[in-house]
């Protein structure tokens, strides 16, 4: 009997098959992936996850413990949903309900994590270690409350019942930057809600002259890198462009299901930023880096509705002149309606409120408009076109992708539901009479707890969660502010969101 055949056998004793946590292609595939990890003597896994903040964490296994979890999942510690990104204890995990009123999460329990065998992948930089993303579940195999994963798993079945799928393109701006030094100190250590001071850096080029070939072939070396990687992991990108700050660069990627899209862009970040730094450079997906000249990077989210039988655009207009169809109209207007509570998804930093700015390639307000960069919600749509989408250009490079996504398809089905009208396009977006968006995160976070949608959908211990992780963070932002007399408000990227910010993105 083969491996596929022994593993198919053993798994009826394992976590996943009690709780019934895969599909018989996700069984096949993880027989599929036992048998390449053999064959080609992989050493290493790394078994990952994506934290409330997107960036991803990861434990590294051994063979043995790898086939184990691919049976059985594998434990970890909650800890990591309930610090801030800097470390700093934000729930009283020790005490009765873990300080969430949940005796679930009494003592900062054990969670499983279990991988998804559609995900893996062995890394092209470490040709011996084998990658996998993986779901959260509590230990009696309930989904983990406060996975973006599963959040977005979720909204995809409501989806799915409708016969419909989710797809979305990604559009990410990021800046390459040259490490002055390769080496750590100690000011670059820091302590629990308290970052390290960030890394020194130089452009590696001099920017403000758009798609230049000669500045962009300056960068070439670790372009050429990092597009090769990604080739190799599978993602589909199409571009990499020279953008217009010093560094900066935007990557387009071929539109994927919501789900693939979303995993997709959590390991092109930490496969960016673990290959840049091999090469001496640092990568950051940080929105508005406090270095000279450097302009906002934003993260752009092509999305469509197609039918989930023939593939078949939703959006797709189906006369000339109509921008998109009935079901895309109400589904935009849906976006217009939530746009302040789901701003916090899209720009869950201090830093990615200061992209919002008059005549900036960035909203400032609620609007739309046909094939206009100026609006929030780009619409690019025409008879027989079968890309015809919604390009929501809010979006700051570091926002949790799973989350991001989550929040335009609660939207988006309200306006479904609700039959909402976008109303017409905005030809002169930075003077319509349309709401302004949140000026800081503490706006957006006020505007996110008091929305009935959001907390039906995500259930209010995930928004209650998230907002007090948030408020955190804020609140070490506010204080930093006092103590060295910053206006809070004011439009300079401060000392502190580059610590906090620049290296962790």
């Amino acid at each position: 009997m083969g491996l596929s055949g022994q593993l198919l056998m053993a798994r009826g004793e394992g976590f996943i098959q009690k709780h019934g946590l895969w599909t018989d292609d996700q069984h096949r595939q993880a027989a599929a992936i036992r048998e390449r990890a053999e064959k080609d003597k992989l050493k290493l896994f790394r078994l990952a996850w994506a934290d409330p903040h997107g960036a991803s964490r990861a434990k590294t296994l051994t063979a043995p413990a790898f086939f184990g979890a691919l049976e059985s999942g594998h434990n970890t510690n909650v800890a990591t949903t309930t610090l801030d990104a800097s470390g700093a204890r934000t729930f009283a995990s020790f005490t009765r309900g873990g300080g969430m009123g949940l005796d679930e999460m009494t003592g900062s329990p054990n969670m499983i994590i279990v991988p998804d065998p559609a995900t893996f992948r062995v890394l092209p930089w470490e040709p011996d270690v084998g990658w996998v993303l993986c779901d959260e579940y509590f230990t009696s195999g309930v989904p983990f409350h406060f996975s973006p994963r599963q959040l977005l798993r979720k909204q995809l079945a409501r989806l799915s019942a409708r016969k419909l799928r989710c797809m979305v393109g990604l559009e990410v701006e990021w800046y390459l930057l040259a490490l002055a030094d390769p080496h750590l100190t100690g000011e670059h250590v820091g302590a629990p809600g308290l970052k390290g001071r960030a890394p020194s850096t130089y452009p590696v080029e001099p920017g403000f002259s758009f798609h230049s070939e000669s500045n962009m072939d300056l960068m070439h070396k670790p372009v050429a890198a990092l597009a090769d990687a990604l080739e190799k992991l599978g993602l589909p990108l199409r571009s990499i462009e020279n953008e217009w700050g010093p560094g900066q660069l935007e990557c387009t990627f071929a539109p994927r299901e919501a789900l693939e899209a979303a995993d997709n862009l959590v390991l092109f970040r930490t496969a960016t930023r673990q290959l840049a730094r091999r090469m001496g450079y640092l990568a950051t997906f940080m929105s508005r880096p406090a270095l000279k000249g450097y302009y906002s990077s934003g993260w752009h989210l092509h999305q469509s509705l197609v039918d989930a039988a023939t593939g078949n655009n939703a959006f797709m207009p189906d006369a000339e002149g109509k921008p998109l169809s009935w079901t895309g109209l109400a589904y935009l207007g849906g976006l217009m309606h939530h746009a302040l509570p789901s701003t916090v998804f899209a720009n869950p930093t201090i830093n990615g409120y200061r992209r919002f700015r008059m005549n900036s390639l960035a909203p400032d307000r609620v609007a739309w408009c046909s094939d206009h960069r100026g609006v929030m919600l780009r619409v690019l749509g025409a008879v027989n076109d079968p890309a015809s989408r919604i390009e929501n250009r809010i979006g700051e490079p570091s926002a949790n992708p799973y989350l991001y996504i989550v929040s335009q398809i609660v939207a988006g089905l309200d306006g479904i539901d609700s039959k909402r009208d976008p109303g017409p396009p905005d030809t002169d977006p930075y003077s319509t009479k349309h709401p302004m968006l949140p000026k800081s995160l503490g706006d957006a976070l006020v505007l996110m707890e008091k929305d009935a949608l959001f907390r039906d959908e995500l259930g209010p211990i995930f928004v209650d969660y998230y907002v007090k992780l948030k408020r955190t963070e804020l609140a070490r932002y506010e204080k930093f502010a006092a103590d060295n007399n910053i206006d809070p408000a004011s439009d300079e990227t401060t000392a502190w969101e580059q610590d906090e910010y620049l290296d962790f993105f």
